[in-house]
């Protein structure tokens, strides 16, 4: 029986942070797009812009609650370093992180450096000085070159979910690699950086990959969907992630966190061995 990981990253929590960069500007041409290529309703558009007023770019407490509804033992992951447009700081991370955790969920670093040991090393520290448990870490924009995971199972995360492929969770020295094999953004951006199909459509590509996994016998597939998404001015995005969750439950998929698969994989390992 094939296992699902859901997981969010966190790329933003207020709009203003991104006063020194062009964020805001990039997400109006890129709304106004949608709106004339008609992929958005008027009601969509207006609340984009309701949005960037109230300051809120987040939606943790509504998935959080959407999660425990459906019972989703999800995986967040929350940057503790700044960089390629994650700009929130620190203390607003943290206090995040334990509100997720408080929620019954785990928490990951969303990881920023992927070269300087230190600064990688840094950012695993800023979030166990909160968080006393293990933990592990996607990096932000999927970055890495061929020594960053090494660097990661040497700094001590228990796990990584950064690498894009067709494979089953494993061993990078101490830590578990859990590759990423579906995550939103690839599902509604193909051939341009905006929404330009139906959900129908992106249904049918969800289901499409997803046979293709389980003719690969993937074991467990990792799926990314940011919290962002979850509002009703990306309403084909969060239709999408509602659709995926029932259509999940309705063909008798079943749902893990990343910490209880490494349990499972420690177990047979163990009963192997």
């Amino acid at each position: 029986m094939q296992k699902i990981i859901i997981s969010h990253d966190i790329d933003h929590l207020k709009v203003f942070e991104h006063y020194k960069d062009l964020i805001i500007p990039k997400f109006i041409i890129k709304s106004t797009i949608e709106k004339l290529i008609g992929v958005i309703s008027w009601k969509e558009y207006l609340l984009r812009y309701k949005r960037i007023i109230e300051n809120k770019w987040q939606n943790l407490d509504e998935i959080m609650k959407f999660n425990k509804k459906n019972n989703i033992p999800a995986t967040f992951f929350i940057g503790t370093n700044n960089g390629m447009y994650l700009s929130y700081p620190l203390k607003e991370a943290l206090k995040w992180s334990k509100k997720i955790v408080d929620n019954g969920f785990d928490i990951g670093v969303h990881g920023i450096e992927y070269k300087d040991f230190n600064i990688m090393k840094k950012e695993f520290e800023n979030l166990k000085s909160v968080i006393n448990k293990e933990i592990g870490i996607r990096m932000h924009y999927l970055r890495n070159d061929n020594e960053t995971i090494k660097k990661l199972s040497k700094i001590g995360y228990q796990f990584d979910s950064t690498l894009l492929e067709d494979k089953n969770p494993y061993k990078i020295g101490k830590m578990l690699e859990f590759p990423l094999h579906i995550m939103d953004g690839h599902v509604f951006y193909e051939d341009a950086r905006y929404t330009t199909k139906s959900l129908e459509y992106y249904k049918q590509k969800t289901i499409n990959r997803l046979d293709e996994l389980q003719n690969k016998n993937i074991q467990y597939i990792s799926i990314l969907f940011h919290d962002r998404y979850f509002d009703d001015s990306f309403m084909i995005w969060k239709e999408w992630y509602i659709w995926l969750i029932n259509y999940l439950k309705e063909n008798n998929y079943q749902f893990i966190s990343y910490k209880d698969a490494i349990k499972e994989l420690n177990e047979k390992n163990n009963m192997d061995n």
